[in-house]
């Protein structure tokens, strides 16, 4: 690793776990190296990291082209591994090759080509949405799972919700409009009927193409819930493009979802990509139609 890419993950880190992270991170070669040893893999150069983890490629003894992921917070490397062993009969989720949560490690299959959906050809899109939604909702969900599309949105409300009183979020959201999103989604969480077992997070970043297998979901934080939800942080990025509404409806009809709860679903998130966008940035057209459609 460079002295950019380590100051860079440092940053992340040290944001999500605290100081602690750097004297972590100081000792990830020596921990990759000894784990190369012991599963018989060849390190390979740096891969995108989350703001939870640091990612290796790696080559499997066979060749199989791999990644090992590592991090500071071995209890959320146990939930992700249980959720991507969860999915694993849908076939579209990465292969865990080899995991050790209390080191804090993981292996899985690199995706190829690994291209974000969002890079692919757009008039393509909908349908294979559609098939990767299929695939996974085909999972049942197991009779014990503890994660529910209500408990992800009572979190998200509290920890977004605290942000809408910094100056430029408030100036474009008020208190009134964060309460109607808060009460649109728990009008659709309570009419909830024919639930699955959810992806989770799948915006248009966290599905791959991966080849002849369609695209592949990485990164999931598996809840039941409504079917629409794995579609609508698709949808709400139409805004800036063809427009939310446009793509609800070819979203809905690709996906045999419904139509009407997918748009009111869009209108509930709208605000906290509103959020995202006056703090990160974006176009302008796109901040206005999620404004609107938060109103």
């Amino acid at each position: 690793m460079t002295e950019v890419d380590l100051q860079d993950i440092s940053a992340r880190l040290v944001n999500r776990f605290g100081a602690d992270a750097d004297g972590w991170l100081a000792g990830v070669p020596a921990l990759a190296a000894r784990l190369a040893a012991r599963w018989d893999f060849e390190l390979g150069e740096l891969f995108e990291s989350g703001a939870s983890s640091v990612v290796l490629r790696c080559r499997w003894s066979d060749g199989t082209p791999a990644v090992l992921k590592l991090s500071p917070d071995g209890a959320l490397l146990t939930k992700q591994l249980e959720m991507l062993r969860v999915f694993a009969p849908s076939g579209r989720v990465p292969a865990v090759l080899a995991a050790d949560p209390d080191a804090g490690a993981m292996v899985l299959e690199e995706i190829r080509p690994g291209t974000p959906a969002e890079d692919l050809p757009p008039s393509a899109l909908p349908g294979q949405w559609g098939e990767l939604l299929t695939a996974l909702h085909s999972v049942a969900p197991p009779a014990d799972w503890p994660w529910s599309l209500r408990g992800r949105f009572e979190e998200s409300f509290d920890r977004i919700g605290k942000r809408i009183t910094e100056p430029a979020i408030a100036a474009r959201i008020s208190p009134d409009t964060w309460q109607r999103a808060i009460e649109r989604c728990e009008k659709l969480l309570d009419t909830q009927t024919g639930v699955v077992l959810l992806h989770g997070d799948l915006h248009l970043g966290n599905a791959l193409d991966g080849g002849s297998r369609g695209l592949i979901a990485i990164d999931p934080k598996a809840c039941v819930g409504d079917p629409c939800f794995d579609a609508v942080d698709y949808v709400v990025s139409g805004a800036g493009h063809e427009g939310v509404e446009a793509r609800c409806r070819s979203v809905a009809d690709a996906c045999g979802l419904d139509e009407e709860r997918l748009y009111a679903w869009s209108r509930v998130v709208a605000p906290m990509f509103a959020i995202s966008h006056l703090t990160y940035g974006g176009p302008e057209q796109a901040l206005g139609e999620w404004l609107a459609l938060a109103s």
